[in-house]
């Protein structure tokens, strides 16, 4: 089953983005006019204004009715400004979205983007050894959500392979909005704020609480007690004294101090759930306005179509009252007054109200949009690499099955990327990759490793062709031993293969990938452990590569009858200048480069370079 292996008729991307940046560019221009124009009207104006103040105030010649004339256009100009001053900064937005995307183009995006370091986990079976988070990870190379839940459902499916249905159906979406470019736009130039602290998924713990409503009762007398307040201060005004008003004032703090320790409960939970709403409601306004044809994007928008008002004016209202709520509470003159009239009792309560009558429908509207943005920033990925094709993924009753052809890394920039073909199945179930050290052995763990992770999150991969089943993938790469935990090279290396071990036997079937197998021991413990390691994983239905530099592991092919092949990379010392081409051979390395890389280095290690 497959949706599409090719994009051959895909638009160049680094012409769209030249083409759309010049657009930008030319309304900047125009409008840097613009706002030198307001400005000097806006100075001309103020000229007159003071102009005509002095034959007022001074020469007394002049109707004061004449100074509304500049002041009402001066009023008009400083509107019409600001909204061309807005107009102007969402243009330099658009050069520099337009800009960065021309840079990841080039492959000079590192340290430009999201990260996602907090979604780094020691524990994740392959996450740190596949560079799928932190700086110049895939992460950073593919995510353009707006919201944390874009970023944690992007971070999700990195993290966790789908079934093959799920894969087909984000496929289809991703095609959709591929050369949506409008909409990335979009997405990318809302102004809301957005920094790491503000996370949309508070509100999702919030309306999962029980909503507590203010009682009638207590609305009444709130109510009651504010038209007393209004009624004492207009009998203070006319003469009537200050006691009355002395009066209601005590009565409302004794009627607030008995609901003081609740209200301040319902304003903490309730600003906790307010992070991140105003830039939730743009994106949610955003995709309101998107006509989708494919399922999952049909089926998605769909569950933002409710009764009434749409999902974006909710979450705008849920701000609105949070923010008068704040004011009541913190406002030192809009406070007082609220305080009188009883307001933070009502808004409290339009507070709670709104989490009992829209907060069954906020987990389902969160889903949609985690999901829509983590699919847009996969087809913005997928229209900035037109050669890269969707691999064809099988069910998993047809695997394991891991079969490619020129298969590079999507980190490597395109000039410097070596490609080989890769196939491990259920026949041929271990590949025994062999080499000198920095022949290209762990790069190729890595290539494999994170190929399979956009082939099973939905995304096109860096390769010519891709058949692929379903997979857990498991790594053992870059193991250092802990001081804080008093844990050895060794015993930190057999721990995390342990953890790849366990992952075996399950479906779907475990993709192993383990570097320098058993490193820190020596080479007979080795031997023996390594091939009983790899003869458990290969029973319990896994498939998978291992590498190593100590040749004598190599003889562990010859056990397993035909489901296991040797390959190598190898190395070129030419007029004293160590070479690597980076190309996987078939058979065993039959030559070490660690001697000779000590003597480039000033080490005076021996005569004659190592050969086996």
């Amino acid at each position: 089953m497959k949706t599409e292996t090719a994009q051959s008729d895909h638009t160049d991307p680094k012409q769209v983005y030249e083409d759309r940046r010049a657009g930008h560019l030319a309304d900047q221009k125009e409008l840097e006019a613009t706002d030198a124009r307001f400005a000097t009207a806006r100075g001309l104006v103020f000229l007159v204004a003071l102009v005509l103040g002095w034959f007022w105030l001074v020469d007394g010649s002049l109707y004061p009715a004449w100074l509304l004339v500049p002041v009402g256009v001066f009023v008009a100009l400083i509107v019409a400004h600001a909204r061309a001053i807005k107009r102007l900064q969402r243009t330099r937005r658009a050069i520099a979205f337009y800009e960065q995307g021309l840079n990841r183009l080039d492959d000079r995006w590192q340290g430009a983007g999201v990260s996602g370091l907090r979604y780094r986990d020691a524990d994740h079976p392959c996450s740190s050894d596949l560079d799928l988070f932190g700086e110049a990870s895939l992460f950073e190379l593919i995510c353009g959500a707006r919201t944390r839940l874009g970023e944690d459902t992007l971070a999700n499916w990195l993290m966790n392979g789908a079934d093959t249905k799920t894969v087909l159906e984000r496929q289809q979406a991703i095609l959709e909005l591929r050369e949506n470019i409008e909409f990335h736009e979009s997405l990318a130039l809302l102004d809301a704020e957005v920094h790491d602290e503000l996370d949309q998924n508070q509100l999702r713990e919030w309306v999962n609480a029980e909503a507590r409503p203010v009682p009638l009762w207590r609305r009444i007398i709130a109510c009651v007690l504010g038209v007393l307040a209004v009624l004492a201060i207009i009998a203070w005004s006319t003469g009537y004294g200050l006691a009355p008003f002395l009066i209601v004032v005590l009565l409302e703090i004794l009627f607030f101090a008995t609901m003081l320790r609740e209200v301040r409960q319902i304003v903490t939970e309730a600003d906790e759930a307010g992070s991140g709403l105003a830039i939730l409601s743009q994106v949610l306004e955003l995709i309101e306005q998107q006509k989708f044809s494919t399922p999952t994007l049909s089926n998605l928008s769909g569950s933002l179509q409710t009764e009434g008002h749409p999902p974006s004016w909710q979450i705008r209202r849920l701000r609105n009252v949070i923010q008068t709520l704040n004011n009541c509470l913190q406002n030192q003159f809009f406070g007082p007054i609220a305080f009188l009239l009883g307001v933070p009792v009502h808004v409290v309560h339009r507070v709670e109200m709104w989490r009992e009558r829209i907060g069954p429908h906020i987990p389902e509207w969160l889903d949609a949009v985690g999901q829509i943005e983590a699919l847009s920033s996969l087809a913005r990925y997928t229209f900035e690499h037109p050669g890269d094709p969707f691999p064809e993924v099988l069910e998993e009753s047809e695997g394991p099955i891991y079969d490619a052809q020129d298969l590079g890394h999507p980190l490597i920039q395109a000039e410097k990327c070596i490609r080989n073909d890769i196939r491990i199945d259920g026949q041929q179930r271990l590949l025994m990759i062999s080499g000198s050290n920095m022949s290209g052995k762990s790069t190729l763990l890595r290539t494999v490793g994170i190929n399979a992770v956009l082939a099973l999150c939905g995304a096109p991969v860096r390769a010519k062709q891709l058949r692929i089943s379903p997979f857990v993938i498991g790594s053992a790469m870059r193991v250092n031993d802990s001081l804080q935990q008093g844990a050895s090279l060794f015993y930190s290396v057999i721990s995390r293969i342990k953890s790849v071990v366990e992952r075996a036997g399950q479906s779907p079937p475990l993709l192993f990938l383990l570097d320098e197998i058993l490193q820190g021991t020596n080479s007979h413990d080795r031997r023996v452990g390594a091939e009983g390691i790899i003869r458990q994983l290969v029973e319990d239905n896994a498939v998978g590569i291992v590498t190593t530099h100590d040749l004598a592991l190599t003889d562990i092919v010859q056990s397993f009858k035909g489901r296991a092949v040797n390959l190598h990379f190898e190395d070129h010392l030419i007029d004293g200048t160590m070479y690597f081409d980076y190309r996987m051979r078939p058979g065993v390395v039959r030559k070490s480069n660690a001697l000779e890389l000590m003597r480039m280095i000033g080490l005076n290690v021996g005569d004659e370079p190592a050969t086996d």
